[in-house]
């Protein structure tokens, strides 16, 4: 792992739901880098390891922690929770390892939210599904509507990532009446808060019902397609077989 650093996906943070990939890099790190929620997580199994954080909106500087340990020539891991690759650090780790030749990179995948989820509600990714973040922090609301208005008129499954926070309370609710322009109000629907966690919730409803539903930053939305429905209470998107 010398000259190396692994950006690992931990999925929902729980050790039963992480790959032995991933738990096999972070025994063999030194140093491991991350948002203190995630470090916490992985606290009683890694507290012997170098744990070392920044705040939220400090990935930049979370990401230049990482260089500077791993050119002390120690073994560096930089955890994101889901999968690095999805609305994760893989990729601004590689745009500033640019300034790092000397340093490479290793991507850990991990298991996102939208699948973690999804196996919660069902199978509702059983046919096309696209993934969408409500956060205009680092994408403007205007590409985000756009992106929702395409995702109803393909009649894809939507899932929705980000859904809502302290400063965006109604960004479902505006999602939701955007969708209810091309999607009908009864669509199936469903949503997990704390996949993974303590107070783990799982949810289904319709779309109009979703609206005024109230979700945190720690749930998962999902918008089922046409060919979705709910059996015996599950949210599942039908692939096609003549039964």
């Amino acid at each position: 792992m010398e000259n190396r650093i692994y950006i690992v996906g931990m999925g929902a943070g729980k050790e039963e739901m992480m790959t032995g990939e991933a738990l096999n890099v972070l025994e063999q790190s030194d140093v491991i880098v991350g948002y203190t929620l995630y470090l916490n997580l992985l606290s009683n199994r890694f507290k012997e390891k170098e744990l070392l954080s920044t705040p939220m909106r400090k990935e930049e500087e979370r990401c230049r922690l990482c260089f500077r340990e791993a050119k002390k020539g120690k073994k560096v891991s930089l955890v994101c929770s889901g999968d690095a690759g999805i609305y994760g650090m893989a990729s601004l780790m590689y745009q500033i390892g640019k300034e790092y030749p000397e340093i490479e990179l290793f991507v850990i995948a991990g298991v996102t939210a939208a699948i973690s989820g999804a196996a919660l509600l069902g199978a509702p990714l059983n046919h096309d599904f696209c993934v969408i973040s409500l956060s205009d922090l680092l994408t403007p609301w205007e590409i985000i509507e756009k992106r929702l208005n395409a995702a109803a008129i393909g009649d894809f499954v939507i899932v929705l990532y980000n859904p809502s926070s302290h400063k965006r309370k109604d960004y479902l609710k505006k999602a939701c009446d955007i969708l209810l322009c091309n999607i009908e109000k009864e669509r199936v629907c469903g949503y997990v808060e704390n996949i993974g966690r303590v107070g783990t919730k799982i949810e289904t409803c319709t779309l109009i019902e979703l609206k005024d539903r109230e979700v945190n930053m720690f749930t998962t939305v999902f918008v089922g397609s046409s060919n979705s429905e709910i059996i015996n209470g599950k949210l599942i998107t039908r692939r096609g077989y003549q039964l």
